[in-house]
Formats: structure tokens, C-alpha cells, sequence
């Protein structure tokens, strides 16, 4: 926290970002302004709802203090930038860039509010350092509704690509350096993102559609037709790094493209050796690189859904009840660096302390654990916790005459 306290000009809200920091990381069943004000001994939410709408500090300073926290502690000259999107379902329509879309979380479409991460990924460990909301075109093309929701009435449209672009060069202009990037087909099949990529020198591992359509020296093919024609012998049986049951091994075979630009361009195709289930992606790199060190960046993807299933279950960066658009990155970035904590001490505690043979190392789940129960777990009396009960109730009720109110009127 001494990192992002100077981000901060009045001691109140300092205070109070560390209490939200330790309840995002505390083992409450639901985490919101209500909850975690509670948690910490304080009389009411208010504290915290000022944290996230009204106080004077900036969520983007605190973002690359995250960022700059993350690299000091887990750089690797191996890793990996790998770009994601996650959603979370939300009611009503006046949460920011809600609508009706499809979200991975929900494998459907749903009413929700989907974001963009850019995840650092490298061998000690993985976190989340930068974020974007995705704005659909509802939200764009009505200027009212923007500024309902704390955005400036002149923002435009940006694709999800485009929020990964914007996200990457902000890493590279901050003075980092990383060799791959890596993404799913949304960002694999934009020729400007992979463009930008090419344009800055970095190597990329993104997935495509089995229909891209891609060129060799014998002529353009789609994806599918290609890897029809690679014949058995060309086929490698290779890990694309350990997962939960051990390591993940498939069978992959790569074909260069022709492209007069400089640098090395390839098909990676990715088969699954049980039910023979293709992927495919399309990768450059600066220089030539043998096919495991493709396939090494094309397995770092799964890095991406580690993060946000840790994020979102560990630090609540799913669990905001914020509407506008300066609560929303508060929140996300607080919680980012909550989930960012717990991810370094993981990565010291077994660079420090390996696990004996008959433990497993200490995970993200177990430190948050141990980290509450032993360090900052409090303890309020019954007093306080009486008082909390007086305020809820005294809240609902004035909400229920607000709403029968509002019911009354639309019916006259």
C-alpha cells in the first residue's frame, strides 16, 4: 500500500483504500462497499462509496504503480503479454457499457458488461496489469447516456482489438520490453493489431478461425485446407505447458507464409491428440525461432483465464455494485492489485521456501487464506454488528418507499 499512498492527497481516503484492498482479499462470501465497510469496522458505507465516485485520486496512477509492482517482482525475459476479455452479468440498463452480448463467463449471450486485461504471464507467476472497459455502440452513439455514466460525451467506438492495442503500447512506451504477445481469435483475426505488433518488433502467437485465409509460396489457402495438406511426418508431440493434471500435450505442425515485410511469419496448427480437434494460429517474430518456442507463447494463453478465475474469486474484481465509469476502474484496479499481491508472495514463497515433496506449493487460494487468519482478520462485538443491522434495514426501508413511490407515479 505505501506504493499508491501518494496517489492519494487526503489521509482518509488512503486509509480507506487500504481497508477496501484488505476486504477484497478477505474471505467474505460477497464483496461490495456494504460489505467490506462492515468487515472493517466502519459505521456505514459511505466511506467507501466516496473511496470509489467522489475522492480525489486517479485510477490510471494507481494502474501503472500495479503494473510497475508486478515487473519489479515477477519479470521474466521469457514472458508473455496474453490479452483477454472477461464479462460480468449485470441487471438493469444503466450500469456502464451494459448490454445485451455474449460473454465467455456466462457461455451465452447475457446482459453484461464486458472488459478487456492485459495479463503479464511469465515463469514465476501472472497478473493482471492494465484494463479497459469495451464500450459497445449503444453506449457511443448516445451522448446523454455517456455522461450519466461519467464518460466524456465525445467518446468514440473502439474495438476490443483496438483496447488491446492501446493497452500494449502503453506497456512498451512505460520502457518495458516483451518478446510475445499472445490472444485468442477476437484479436487474431484483426490485421491492425497484428500490424501495430509487427510495426514495434514484437513477436505474437494469436489465434485465428479454421476460414483465415493465409499465403504460401504456392498461393493462398484457408487455415483448414493447409493443415489438410501437412502430411504425418510433420506432426510434433509437444507440451503446451503443465496445467492442473500435469502437462498439456498435443500434436503441432508449422508451416512458414510468404510475406515481403521483414521478419518470420507461420501457420501454427495445434491437434488434439484424442479427439483431433484442430486450432490454429497465425505468428510472427522478428527473427527465426524453433516450433517450442511457439508453442511455449500458445500455451501461455491459459495464463489469461488462471488470472481472472483467481481475480474474481480471491480479490472480487467481478463483484462491483458501481454504475458509473470512475467507480468501475477504482474498483477493477484496486482489485487488480489485490490479486497482483497475492500472485507476488506466491512467486517468493517458492523462490524462498520450496515445497517439501509431500506438500504442494503454496497457492493463490492458500496464502489469501493463511494472510487474513493470521495477519488482519478482525474481530468487532456485538455492538457493531447490531448497529450494521439497524443501518441495513433503515437503508431498505427508504428504498421500498422510493420505489412504491416511483410505481405510483408511473401509473398515474
Amino acid at each position: 500500500m505505501s506504493r499508491i499512498a501518494g496517489r492519494f492527497a487526503r489521509v482518509e481516503p488512503r486509509r480507506r483504500a487500504r481497508d477496501l484492498v484488505l476486504g477484497l482479499l478477505s474471505d467474505l462470501p460477497r464483496k461490495n462497499c456494504w460489505s467490506i465497510a462492515e468487515w472493517a469496522g466502519q459505521a456505514t458505507p459511505d466511506g467507501m462509496q466516496h473511496l470509489l465516485g467522489r475522492a480525489k485520486w486517479n485510477a490510471d496512477t494507481v494502474r501503472d504503480d500495479v503494473r510497475e509492482y508486478v515487473l519489479e517482482h515477477l519479470r521474466d525475459e521469457d514472458a508473455v503479454l496474453v490479452v483477454d476479455e472477461t464479462g460480468d452479468v449485470k441487471k438493469g440498463t444503466h450500469t456502464v457499457g451494459v448490454q445485451r452480448q455474449y460473454t465467455g463467463t456466462a457461455g451465452r449471450i447475457e446482459n453484461a458488461q464486458v472488459a478487456v486485461y492485459l495479463v503479464y504471464a511469465g515463469r514465476r507467476g501472472h497478473a493482471a496489469v492494465d484494463r479497459e472497459l469495451y464500450l459497445p455502440r449503444s453506449w457511443t452513439c448516445d451522448p446523454d447516456r455517456c455522461r450519466a455514466a461519467g464518460l466524456d460525451e465525445q467518446t468514440v467506438f473502439a474495438a476490443k482489438p483496438e483496447l488491446a492495442a492501446r493497452m500494449i503500447d502503453r506497456f512498451l512506451d512505460a520502457g518495458h520490453r516483451v518478446n510475445w504477445v499472445a490472444a485468442d481469435e477476437v484479436y487474431g483475426g484483426n490485421p491492425k493489431l497484428r500490424s501495430a505488433l509487427e510495426e514495434r518488433g514484437t513477436g505474437y502467437v494469436l489465434a485465428v478461425a479454421c476460414s483465415a485465409d493465409v499465403t504460401t509460396d504456392a498461393g493462398k489457402f484457408r487455415a483448414d485446407a493447409l493443415a489438410a495438406k501437412v502430411p504425418k511426418r510433420a506432426w510434433q508431440r509437444l507440451s503446451a505447458g503443465a496445467g492442473a493434471k500435469g502437462h498439456r500435450f498435443y500434436n503441432w505442425a508449422v508451416i512458414d507464409l510468404a510475406d515481403p515485410r521483414p521478419g518470420s511469419y507461420w501457420l501454427l496448427i495445434r491437434r488434439n491428440r484424442t479427439t483431433g480437434e484442430l486450432a490454429y494460429y497465425r505468428c510472427f517474430s522478428p527473427g527465426p525461432v524453433p516450433l517450442a518456442a511457439l508453442v511455449r507463447v500458445a500455451g501461455s494463453r491459459w495464463r489469461v483465464e488462471e488470472t481472472f478465475q483467481s481475480g474474481k474469486g480471491l480479490a472480487g474484481l467481478d463483484e462491483h455494485q458501481v454504475r458509473r465509469y470512475t467507480s468501475w476502474s477504482r474498483w477493477v484496479t484496486l482489485a487488480m492489485l489485490a490479486h497482483a499481491f497475492l500472485a507476488v508472495v506466491r512467486a517468493d514463497e517458492h523462490a524462498r521456501h520450496p515445497a517439501p515433496d509431500k506438500l504442494i506449493p503454496l497457492t493463490c487460494n492458500e496464502i489469501q487464506r493463511l494472510f487474513i487468519t493470521l495477519v488482519v482478520q478482525p474481530v468487532h462485538g456485538a455492538a457493531h454488528r447490531l448497529r450494521w443491522s439497524t443501518w441495513r434495514r433503515r437503508h431498505q426501508a427508504r428504498a421500498r418507499v422510493g420505489h412504491y413511490r416511483r410505481q405510483a407515479a408511473n401509473r398515474t
